[in-house]
């Protein structure tokens, strides 16, 4: 799949059921997003709120989700029971796929972390974006823009596995993966590139497997076959990647929204590494975002 719409398209056409349970769902921008995913037809969803204030909102603004097929609404309490309920519904295999409605990520956090009912599985969290960007023929994963700050070495060959397993998910069988440093030399004062280095060692060892590790590299050799020849990089792999590995949460950060507000490319993210796949969904996010973050979610279900 070459964009974000495939994806979407391709949900929509199978047999498969899929259940989203949505963590404090009384929230216009969730509502919407449920509105537009159940339009396209990709998922039914589980809302968890209070059902009187949830009832009030929908018949408002979203009159034909009450008593729909594909919604059910679960009454709970606060912000806590909302997220411990959906949480809980993924655990027993109820629904596939956690969204994050209206409530502090921390607290949905805190519930997919509980040693009795969570969705931990010894692996680290980590969040991969798909990016749909004008010029390119494939979809560009960037990992790890919003979950760990500084990872080390061994996160990072996580936040790999994770990644691979996203991509694999929406048909890219053997993804080109790039951890990104400044330059394309192994430095001993740049951290980056001798953990780029070492995960490359790592992939050619079978440490990190399904997929091919190529780094350290720059981000313009990384994607640019031109660019990498110009500076005498070759390689099958050279300008050839599908997954960027950022070495922080500052940089993916920043080449994460440059690619929305610069370049308007069209992006969906999902927290991988749990039992199930999480949404997160902001604020700032467009409605599309948020579509496409539930069926890039709901596609790496499968394989979770």
């Amino acid at each position: 799949m070459t964009t974000l719409n495939e994806i979407v398209e391709q949900i929509s056409s199978e047999v498969k059921q899929n259940d989203v349970a949505v963590a404090a769902a009384a929230d216009m921008e969730v509502l919407e997003a449920v509105n537009m995913a159940i339009s396209r037809n990709i998922a039914s969803f589980s809302l968890f709120d209070e059902e009187a204030k949830l009832k009030a909102m929908m018949s408002e603004h979203f009159p034909h989700l009450l008593n729909h097929p594909k919604v059910r609404l679960i009454n709970v309490k606060g912000a806590a029971q909302a997220a411990n309920a959906a949480v809980k519904s993924v655990f027993v295999k109820d629904s596939n796929v956690l969204m994050k409605g209206h409530i502090p990520t921390a607290v949905l956090l805190k519930a997919v972390l509980n040693d009795e009912y969570g969705l931990r599985t010894g692996n680290i969290l980590s969040h991969v974006a798909a990016f749909e960007v004008a010029g390119f023929d494939r979809l560009i994963f960037i990992t790890d823009a919003g979950m760990n700050i500084t990872p080390d070495l061994m996160q990072k060959a996580q936040i790999i596995r994770n990644a691979v397993q996203v991509a694999r998910s929406v048909g890219v069988d053997t993804p080109v993966v790039a951890p990104l440093a400044a330059v394309e030399v192994v430095n001993p004062a740049m951290q980056a590139t001798l953990d780029s280095a070492a995960l490359t060692a790592m992939n050619k060892r079978g440490q990190i497997t399904d997929c091919i590790v190529d780094g350290p590299l720059a981000l313009d050799n990384a994607i640019s076959a031109i660019a990498a020849e110009h500076k005498g990089i070759t390689g099958t792999t050279a300008g050839n990647a599908d997954i960027l590995v950022v070495p922080n949460i500052e940089s993916g950060n920043i080449l994460y929204k440059s690619l929305v507000y610069f370049a308007k490319a069209k992006v969906g993210g999902v927290i991988a590494g749990a039992k199930a796949p999480i949404v997160l969904t902001s604020r700032a996010d467009s409605a599309e975002s948020k579509l496409y973050s539930l069926a890039l979610a709901i596609k790496s279900s499968a394989i979770e």
